[in-house]
């Protein structure tokens, strides 16, 4: 399971620079134009996990793979890309495609990089991007209620509780709330869900500045530049330094960032982001082959971890062995935590934990 995040935000505000950072290339034009990205550039970026590293210490497999994320560089939009400008509707689509959203904002200050607006506010750029999203959620919103109203009429209960549930989508989009905070019933909320909405898509924002800011700029200190809710997700970053950091050694690239009083990439700062925004956590599995990462949502039971590394393991589930991360290193592999009584045979029930590290049993 690939996590898919989408990066969007103004032109100019350094989205293809940080997909470049992220993915350790230079895949994505970046330059001092607006819609310079036009196709969305894909990459896909190992999440940064220390476990790995100790797990392959103890198992010495043959190889190690990781989780990994799946970055969209999706083009700037512009005010008026719910109608159509600036091939709004085209990049519209490339986000409904992706299952979260990391909104770039510009904080930096560069005289020979065009601002579209103008002037420099990360939280005008953030106003501008979201009342383009609700607009354009707006729109399919109306479309699909005319298109039921009909059924809902005639005594369609399933089509009449959809038609409830998009009133309520309406009345918050028009009044400038947000959709997220909506309680809906099981059968509303699957109704919503197929629409993909934009405005419903969980989002975390990346603050763009420059190296003398990023000193300075805690996540608090973030929020409060965007002028951005307290429980918002945000990342302080400098995504120039971050894109030449790919010219460096690891061992080069970690002492720039303790000269500059950073402790981790913007990478791992953002990957992580992405992995509690969407509730998403760690197993692995871990043998002479391979040490491997596999991503779950978190309440995922066995068999649908299972699931993940092939779907006939969750057909014929039969148990998981399981052993903490915690048990595994501590007692130097399987065979130690399993002597120590830390192995443990969980079923169809069990609630997958993160770093749990599983041998699925199973017939097909």
């Amino acid at each position: 399971m690939a996590l898919k995040i989408g990066i969007v935000g103004l032109p100019n505000v350094g989205k293809s620079t940080l997909f470049n950072a992220l993915t350790r290339s230079r895949a994505a034009q970046a330059a001092n134009y607006p819609f310079c990205t036009i196709d969305p550039n894909i990459g896909i970026v190992e999440v940064p996990d220390e476990r790995l590293a100790k797990l392959v210490e103890l198992v010495k497999p043959e190889k190690m793979i990781p989780a990994v994320v799946e970055f969209v560089d999706i083009a700037g939009l512009v005010k008026g890309a719910s109608k159509g400008e600036g091939l709004g509707n085209q990049f519209l689509h490339h986000i409904r495609e992706v299952e979260a959203i990391c909104h770039v904002l510009r904080a930096f200050e560069n005289g020979d990089i065009i601002h579209v607006a103008g002037k420099i506010a990360p939280e005008d750029d953030r106003s501008v991007i979201e009342t383009e999203l609700a607009l354009a959620d707006l729109d399919v919103v109306q479309k699909r209620m005319e298109k039921i109203q009909g059924h809902a009429r005639t005594g369609d209960k399933e089509k009449a509780a959809e038609l409830e549930a998009l009133q309520k989508v309406l009345t918050a989009l028009e009044a400038g709330k947000s959709p997220r905070d909506i309680a809906f019933e099981k059968e509303q909320a699957i109704a919503v869900e197929n629409l993909h909405l934009l405005s419903l898509k969980p989002m975390l924002y990346a603050l763009n500045v420059d190296e003398a800011q990023l000193k300075e700029m805690t996540p608090e200190k973030a929020r409060q530049h965007a002028r951005l809710p307290e429980d918002t997700e945000v990342i302080p970053i400098c995504a120039k330094l971050e894109e030449d950091l790919q010219d460096l050694s690891a061992e080069e690239g970690r002492e720039l960032l303790k000269e500059l009083g950073v402790t981790s990439s913007g990478l791992d700062r953002l990957a992580k982001a992405a992995y509690r925004l969407l509730g998403y956590l760690t197993f692995f599995t871990a043998g002479p082959k391979e040490v491997r990462a596999w991503t779950v949502t978190s309440g995922a039971t066995a068999p649908k971890a299972a699931g993940v590394i092939h779907t006939d393991f969750e057909k014929g589930f039969i148990k998981a062995e399981a052993i903490s991360y915690k048990d595994f290193v501590q007692y130097s592999g399987e065979l130690g935590a399993k002597n120590a009584g830390k192995m443990r045979s969980e079923g169809k029930e069990y609630v997958v934990a993160d770093g749990d590290i599983f041998h699925f049993r199973f017939n097909v």
